[in-house]
């Protein structure tokens, strides 16, 4: 059986705007790092090859995932929920989308909605759910 191949899409945590309302409460970077860490170690138990880029929310967002994306075949891209549910990242969700749907039109684009669960939303799309 051929590894899998993953690419974790996160924001920076020390990017985060935390007074942001629409953040659970108690949310630091710390945290969020654990579940980005604790979130790759489930998808290596899986036996699958995961990578994983942290992004800046500005312009060099796009670029950085386009970078990562050149002559890599992942199979599923999971763009992290701190890019997506906040309102203020839609702009910066859309580039990220166009820049995976562009460097990676191969791969199924699955969604998380923390860290922890980034092997789950992975999984869906690999039907091994």
């Amino acid at each position: 059986m051929t590894s899998k191949k993953i690419l974790f899409i996160g924001q920076q945590p020390e990017t985060v705007d935390f007074t942001d309302p629409g953040l659970p409460p108690g949310f630091t970077a710390e945290k969020i790092h654990a579940g980005i860490a604790a979130g790759m170690q489930l998808m290596k138990d899986r036996g699958w090859d995961a990578d994983l880029i942290l992004v800046y929310p500005d312009a060099s967002a796009a670029a950085d995932v386009a970078q990562q994306l050149a002559g890599v075949a992942y199979d599923v891209v999971v763009i992290g929920g701190g890019l997506r549910i906040p309102a203020p990242s839609l702009l910066l969700f859309e580039q990220l989308i166009n820049a995976v749907h562009k460097g990676a039109p191969q791969a199924a684009i699955a969604f998380n909605t923390s860290p922890p669960d980034t092997a789950d939303a992975a999984a869906r799309w690999l039907g091994q759910t």
